[in-house]
């Protein structure tokens, strides 16, 4: 998840005021890292593989694409765990995080030097490792991946999507925060 602060250290807490040291003087930031940062975006963890040979990513940059079967399309680390498990096994699930959620897509993020996987519940699945109480989850088949820009953008069609009720309180992603989305 990038947010507008390109200056900071990866991995550095995504809660840092004007006064940060670390970050990019205004004038010398890329703009297209500012565009990204002032568009909301869904948090989601992506996770594949099983034992001890499982990955999992915070994503923010996630779209859905309707047709027979429908497509989700996701930019991901071409050199991430995540993207090399997913691509060897085929199989990939989708968390769509919720408002409260946020230490989970902190873990997933790396800003906390644990194995997310030790800190939460998960049990094995073909598609993946998921979640406990995991709301909307997809799981999905790799189809494809192509460069776009420094990262590569990841195709899966979708198999299946729950859709629990009590899911509608999605985590969002803006200009460098956790946010809460007000209906």
């Amino acid at each position: 998840m990038a947010g507008e602060d390109e200056g900071r250290a990866r991995g550095a807490p995504s809660r840092l005021g004007e006064g940060d040291p670390f970050a990019t003087p205004e004038a010398e930031r890329r703009p297209d890292r500012r565009l990204r940062g002032r568009l909301v975006a869904p948090v989601t963890v992506f996770t594949a593989g099983a034992g001890a040979e499982r990955a999992g990513l915070t994503v923010s940059s996630v779209l859905v694409s309707p047709g027979e079967p429908p497509e989700l399309v996701a930019i991901i680390d071409p050199l991430s765990d995540l993207h090399r498990l997913a691509e060897e096994s085929g199989r990939l699930l989708v968390h769509v995080l919720r408002v409260g959620e946020e230490k989970t897509a902190s873990f997933f993020a790396g800003l906390y030097p644990v194995d997310p996987f030790a800190e939460l519940g998960h049990s094995d699945t073909a598609y993946g490792p998921r979640l406990d109480g995991a709301g909307v989850v997809v799981a999905a088949r790799f189809s494809s991946s192509q460069p776009a820009g420094f990262e590569n953008l990841l195709r899966a069609e979708i198999d299946s999507i729950e859709l629990p009720p009590g899911s509608e309180s999605p985590l969002s992603w803006y200009r460098g925060r956790y946010r809460r989305l007000e209906s």
